[in-house]
């Protein structure tokens, strides 16, 4: 296979750290791999098993995409997906300009413009995460996601990137797996598997053509998955700009609120005048959370 480099452009502000903080939490070994100034991760395409590393360009405002593959149908369909995660087709002039009329969330886009939606490479891998992360910490999920890589995600040869070992579990594989001793609770054992089964028989496809409300409910529908989990899902499998998880603890506990918070009702109504872009607010609120 070919070795190819892209420059992916992409509209200033745009902050490289915002995404090495995420993937610094949520790094899979084998399946990622981050540096100071990389990203890097095992994926396959329509069959086609490779990895690719993600660099900075600030000073030419873009992102250099570095990969192997042997077609330009792949090629294509990567630089779509790479876009996409790290959010490279924002406007953040036309999102700050509305957002900055709340006067509470005014101050957070003065600290951080540059602050954009890290999505996903995979919708399906992702879904696994929220599921798997339902009531624990993001390292416990981690944890747990990192076990189901090792133990079934198909192993790659990857020469120029000794680090990256594994794919991530399909569908069928997932569906079909012994999760004995994964460490999850019983319930969400089933409703992953009951999940993958779903993708894999393709009687539930993850997509949003029919807009990220018909999945929504498509997922609310299933045992064990729950609107946090499925807005979540909405926000970070697709990058969905109006997906908002009103009951996550980081949204209701962000600072700004006081000290005693802000309940979901409270949120939710608050976040009416958000739209179209509540998941950017929600951006904002986690980073405040954080510390950030």
């Amino acid at each position: 296979m070919n070795m190819i480099t892209l420059l992916l452009p992409y509209q200033a502000p745009w902050d490289w750290q915002q995404f090495h903080s995420h993937f610094a939490l949520r790094a899979i070994p084998g399946l990622e791999s981050l540096s100071a100034d990389s990203y890097s991760r095992g994926f396959s395409i329509n069959g086609l098993h490779s990895w690719l590393q993600v660099t900075p360009q600030p000073a030419l405002n873009a992102l250099a995409l570095c990969c192997e593959s042997a077609a330009p149908a792949h090629v294509t369909e990567l630089e779509r997906r790479v876009r996409r995660m790290f959010d490279l087709d924002c406007q953040p002039e036309v999102i700050a300009q509305h957002l900055s009329a709340d006067p509470l969330l005014a101050p957070l886009l003065l600290r951080n413009p540059g602050l954009r939606l890290p999505v996903a490479f995979d919708p399906f891998e992702q879904a696994v995460r929220a599921i798997v992360g339902q009531q624990v910490t993001v390292k416990a999920a981690v944890t747990i996601v990192g076990r189901l890589v090792q133990r079934f995600g198909a192993r790659i040869e990857t020469a120029h990137a000794p680090s990256i070992s594994h794919l991530f579990p399909t569908p069928q594989v997932l569906a079909a797996a012994d999760l004995t001793g994964i460490g999850m609770p019983g319930k969400r054992v089933q409703c992953l598997q009951h999940f993958a089964g779903r993708i894999a028989d393709g009687s539930l496809k993850l997509q949003i053509q029919d807009g990220s409300a018909a999945l929504i409910e498509q997922l609310c529908a299933l045992p064990g998955i729950g609107p946090w989990t499925a807005q979540y899902i909405a926000l970070r499998a697709f990058g969905e700009a109006d997906a908002f998880p009103a009951s996550d603890l980081g949204l209701l506990k962000a600072p700004i609120w006081g000290a005693d918070g802000i309940d979901a009702r409270r949120l939710q109504r608050r976040a009416e005048a958000w739209r179209p872009w509540r998941a950017y607010a929600a951006a904002h609120l986690w980073q405040c959370y954080s510390g950030g």
